[in-house]
C-alpha cells in the first residue's frame, strides 16, 4: 500500500437526515462549522445532509414511478394540430 495517501484527521461526526430529522454517529473527515450534543451528552461536529438511508426510495421501498406513457399521450394531443399539419 501507498503510504501518507488516506487522511488522517478522522473523528466522530454527526449526519444528520433534514427530511426526516433521522441523525447517526460515525467516523468521517467531513468539515462542518456546526455542532451538535449527541446522545451520550458530547459534543460533535454536525453535518447536515439531504438524503439518508432512512429516506432515498432504493432503501425505503417507496418508489414514485413516472408515467411516461401519460406524458407522451399529452404531448402528442397539445401539438396535434402542428403534427397533423405536417404530413400534410
Amino acid at each position: 500500500m501507498k503510504k501518507d495517501i488516506h487522511p488522517s484527521d478522522y473523528r466522530l461526526v454527526v449526519f444528520k437526515d433534514m427530511s426526516n430529522d433521522y441523525a447517526f454517529l460515525c467516523r468521517s473527515t467531513a468539515k462542518s462549522k456546526e455542532t451538535i450534543i449527541w446522545e451520550d451528552g458530547k459534543e460533535y461536529p454536525l453535518v447536515k445532509v439531504e438524503i439518508s438511508h432512512t429516506s432515498h426510495p432504493f432503501f425505503t421501498g417507496k418508489l414514485t414511478l413516472v408515467d411516461t406513457a401519460g406524458r407522451v399521450d399529452k404531448f402528442k394531443s397539445r401539438y396535434q394540430k402542428h403534427y397533423q399539419s405536417k404530413q400534410k
